[in-house]
């Protein structure tokens, strides 16, 4: 026994001392110059391609201003940027290759990029430095040659950082300003660490923060993001990976459009991610938007301990049948999606008061007919709304929109509900909801249009003054509604429309309420 110990030990040892240390390239020795003018892809790409060779390590860009088109990382590189060192893009559009092709959600060609991974393993992007896109002046040079509208030749303009299909990845540190159109792509990749990573990317059309693109064993965390459109998007533009295990954690976001998404694009499905402990503040179009509208299952999915200050419409839950198709020739159009086992706890909002819908209204849960959003469950949510809602406005229809664009304005100009407006639900479960208002408003706090087997229990709901109504249950089956706090007076407490049936309530305190229930169900 002492004597196969021995063996093992000295094999190590052997191993240990005859293993190559990481190669270290500085991208230097290949010609690059640091003077922000010298275009320099051939010296890095020739630096990446010789520290490949070698077996991999480090290709270290050194404090400079290092001007360049698309370089092509490889197995077992780390990019490691030292403090002042800055990447920046070219700003002549033809300087970038597109080695992956994609079409966006709006039906654009893209997948140009500046650093780009294609189908390798254990690659890094580090360091204190920073990789700027110049994405305005891109675009300006652009123009000036591509006269097509903006809405179609945006796709032309490069991603700050695509990584495709690739394994072990980290990101870590890195600063990322001014994309040209998306600022980090992952997409199909496995094992992936993002963090410290402080972004600002605004300036020009789609500057999504991180998409996170059918990627499976993922951590991002404590990354700091400025986005022109949405900051943290999941996505899946393929159907053949899901995005799955993923954990998100201490992140701080900003946004133009949404802070926290999933499902602009939703072919594969989003399971099994938790997002904890961030902090949302002015944003502009939401700032946790749950969505899949192309035939993803969107199931198990948590969401807990986050607070918004300053957001437009702070929650969106969609489930809809646009079924559009992103990698033409590789997919088919598929049937309408599930969304279903979703828990969103422990959120502080304050929604703007300029918002997409006016008067403003707190969170939209909607799925298509037929088609149920199962068993969601909002617990401990406060949100401060400014009001203003009248009477007229708590009967307006509210478009289906099977097919269309999944975002909150197209469900406009407003809903009939000022805290929660709910449509196409099974199981929903609303409990410790607390409402603030600014003003008056008459709209109902809680609307439900279709749905079944239904749990509201301890809300604290606000002084309102000649209400309707505080509840509306429309084509309800099964309510139980328990342990309501309600200020003010109303006319009635819930009023039941349609076919609605099996309203239970007890414990509720409402001395303001001339009428517990009024049912005009059929």
């Amino acid at each position: 026994m002492k004597k196969i110990v021995f063996g093992i030990g000295l094999l190590l040892s052997i191993v240990w001392v005859n293993a190559a240390p990481p190669v270290i390239i500085d991208i230097t020795r290949y010609g690059a110059v640091g003077d922000g003018k010298t275009l320099n892809t051939t010296a890095i790409q020739k630096a990446i391609d010789d520290c490949h060779r070698q077996g991999g390590g480090k290709v270290v860009f050194p404090a400079g201003i290092w001007l360049s088109g698309t370089v092509v990382l490889k197995d077992q590189i780390t990019l490691q940027f030292n403090k002042d060192a800055r990447l920046l893009g070219s700003t002549n559009i033809n300087d970038y290759q597109n080695v992956d092709p994609f079409t966006d959600g709006l039906g654009i060609d893209v997948g140009w990029a500046l650093l780009v991974a294609v189908d390798v393993k254990n690659i890094g992007i580090e360091g204190e430095g920073a990789i700027d896109g110049q994405g305005a002046k891109l675009k300006e040079e652009q123009i000036k040659s591509d006269t097509r509208p903006e809405s179609e030749r945006w796709g032309r303009r490069p991603f700050l950082v695509r990584i495709v299909r690739c394994e072990n990845v980290t990101v870590k540190g890195i600063t990322l300003n001014y994309a040209a159109a998306w600022t980090s792509h992952y997409f199909q990749s496995k094992q992936v660490l993002i963090e410290n990573v402080k972004i600002v990317s605004h300036g020009v059309a789609h500057n999504d923060g991180i998409d996170i693109d059918g990627c499976q064993d993922v951590h991002i965390k404590n990354c700091d993001i400025i986005s022109g459109d949405d900051a943290l998007c999941f996505k899946t533009t393929s159907s053949m990976m899901a995005c799955r295990n993923i954990v998100v954690s201490g992140m701080r976001l900003k946004s133009n459009q949404g802070a926290i998404k999933m499902g602009t694009e939703s072919m594969a499905p989003f399971e099994n991610i938790t997002i904890s402990d961030c902090y949302i503040y002015d944003t502009k179009n939401g700032g946790i938007k749950l969505l899949t509208v192309d035939g993803a299952h969107l199931r198990n999915v948590q969401i807990t301990n986050i607070n918004m200050v300053n957001v437009r419409t702070p929650m969106l839950i969609r489930l809809g049948s646009r079924l559009s198709v992103f990698r033409k020739g590789k997919d088919t159009q598929q049937p309408t999606g599930t969304l279903e086992n979703v828990t969103i706890k422990n959120v502080k909002a304050q929604a703007a008061a300029d918002a997409q819908l006016k008067p403003p209204s707190g969170i939209l849960i909607t799925g298509v007919p037929g088609h149920y959003i199962t068993n969601v469950t909002l617990e401990n949510i406060d949100i401060n709304l400014a009001g203003g809602g009248t009477a007229e406005n708590s009967r307006q229809q509210v478009p289906e929109a099977v097919d269309k664009y999944p975002e909150v304005k197209t469900f406009g100009p407003l809903v009939p509900a000022y805290g929660v407006w709910a449509r196409h639900v099974k199981g929903l479960k609303l409990a410790n909801i607390t409402l603030h208002l600014d003003s008056n408003d008459r709209r109902p706090a809680f609307i439900c249009e279709d749905g079944k087997d239904l749990t509201i229990t301890g809300w604290k709901i606000p002084e309102t003054v000649d209400a309707p109504s505080v509840i509306r249950l429309e084509n309800v089956e099964n309510a139980h509604i328990n342990k309501m706090d309600v200020k003010g007076n109303a006319t009635v407490f819930v009023q039941a429309e349609g076919n609605s049936k099996g309203i239970l309530m007890k414990k509720n305190k409402t001395p303001g309420i001339k009428k517990l229930l009024e049912s005009n169900a059929h």
